[in-house]
């Protein structure tokens, strides 16, 4: 009952705290007959490390993983993975003095109200460092996914009101990965970077929105009702920290439009396939994946965590004043881009193989 496993066939579970001595997950349903090495995971955890840039925490890791289990010369078994990557640059006095405090807009109230104990070093497992092991998931899942030809694509499309206008169907990984904003389009990336490093100097933070995009995408992936494809992602992208908020196609911007607009119409390519002219499911339709690109929106909030004074209340509920310590994010998009391409892959590996699954 812990919520720490998400997936069915390719199942992830998680464990592990943001100063303990390590942290890692479990990957059950992984196909045996897999080439997979610590060499294929560490590029896409070198991608979420922190100490990347001015633009991110400045805490030191190097989030080097080890493979423990699952895996015999080189070849996965078929049995579960055990992946671990070690904590070695922790900074747990820090955090001392918030034992005795509520931060605001962080876990502590929640954590000590449901739990009645909480880890208080660097938040413990609601930490966005256990997002280290989900990527190292990922990167398996990823790795499938690829013998398949489907392609995941995120990037930063908005820093505040900073907002790209770049067609998605232009977007590479590696415009996406030219710069340390993570976000393609050239004519706003120095204006994103100018105010991430304006609000860290203020000791503020700011929010904005990731987008994804996943190409060559097979038909027919998704369930009726509760496991809808869109609604296993929403779940998925509402587990990372910071996030707020997740739309696909048109989102709420298709409140706006007339059904006679919003419909997708189908045609017959030249290949002979069934696509549609205009995409604003999406992606997605009754919950199953209709041959077009899947495209969705990940919203992120402010980190909670400012290099100022903040009132809150003392463990009694008296008023105090507290300043916030640590290394954290002043923005936590850049960081957040390979986090939403991993939950990406854990949902579309877990759905790929259900679907492999019904049709045999």
């Amino acid at each position: 009952m812990s919520g720490d496993s998400i997936g069915k066939l390719f199942k992830v579970t998680n464990w592990g705290e943001s100063h303990g001595p390590a942290l890692g997950c479990v990957v059950e349903g992984c196909p045996s007959g897999l080439s997979l090495s610590e060499d294929d995971i560490q590029p896409f955890l070198d991608r979420r490390r922190p100490g990347q840039s001015q633009l991110v925490t400045q805490r030191k890791e190097g989030d080097k993983v080890r493979i423990l289990s699952g895996v015999v010369d080189g070849k996965t078994t078929g049995t579960a993975i055990s992946l671990m990557i070690e904590n070695n640059n922790p900074r747990s006095k820090d955090y001392s003095e918030f034992a005795k405090l509520f931060r605001p807009s962080h876990a502590d109230f929640t954590y000590q109200k449901k739990y009645g104990i909480r880890d208080v070093a660097g938040g413990g497992r609601s930490s966005a460092r256990t997002t280290a092991a989900n990527v190292a998931a990922g990167a398996i899942a990823s790795k499938l996914l690829a013998s398949q030809k489907i392609e995941i694509v995120s990037w930063v499309e908005a820093v505040g009101d900073i907002q790209s206008t770049m067609s998605p169907d232009k977007v590479t990984t590696a415009l996406v990965e030219s710069n340390p904003v993570r976000c393609p389009d050239s004519n706003v990336v120095n204006q994103m970077e100018e105010k991430i490093l304006e609000v860290r100097k203020q000791g503020d933070t700011i929010g904005g929105v990731v987008r994804c995009v996943v190409r060559n995408m097979p038909l027919g992936l998704g369930e009726p009702l509760f496991d809808k494809l869109e609604a296993d992602l929403a779940k998925a992208m509402m587990s990372i920290n910071a996030s707020k908020g997740f739309e696909i196609g048109s989102g709420f911007e298709g409140t706006k439009m007339h059904g006679s607009e919003h419909n997708d119409i189908f045609y017959k390519n030249e290949a002979g396939e069934v696509k549609t002219h205009t995409n604003y499911s999406g992606g997605v339709q009754g919950g199953i994946s209709n041959g077009m690109d899947l495209d969705f929106k990940v919203a992120f909030k402010p980190v909670a965590t400012l290099m100022q004074n903040q009132q809150t209340v003392d463990l009694e509920g008296n008023p105090i004043e507290y300043h916030g310590r640590g290394r954290h994010d002043p923005c936590v998009l850049p960081r957040a881009v390979p986090i939403v391409d991993a939950m990406t892959a854990l949902v579309i590996c877990d759905h790929w193989l259900r679907y492999r699954a019904y049709q045999s």
